[in-house]
């Protein structure tokens, strides 16, 4: 089962790099001087985002385990 720890940790990478493009965006968002209502809509569909990169990084370390148990 070494390929599921190898496929756990690409998708768990593939969700630390999604966390990444969201610091990313809100560093964006912020120096872009927007009025409060904008960057409060902004900051709220990134938050979907990150959300949705903490999902898919949880999937890929429990793939990994998964893999190291069934070894």
């Amino acid at each position: 089962m070494e390929w599921l720890i190898w496929l756990g940790a690409a998708v768990a990478l593939c969700g630390v790099g999604m966390i990444l493009w969201c610091v990313l965006a809100v560093l964006r968002a912020r120096r872009a001087g927007l009025g409060e209502d904008a960057l409060r809509a902004r900051l709220q569909r990134l938050v979907i985002y990150n959300m949705a990169a903490l999902g898919v990084s949880v999937l890929g370390l429990m793939l990994v385990v998964l893999g190291i148990l069934m070894s």
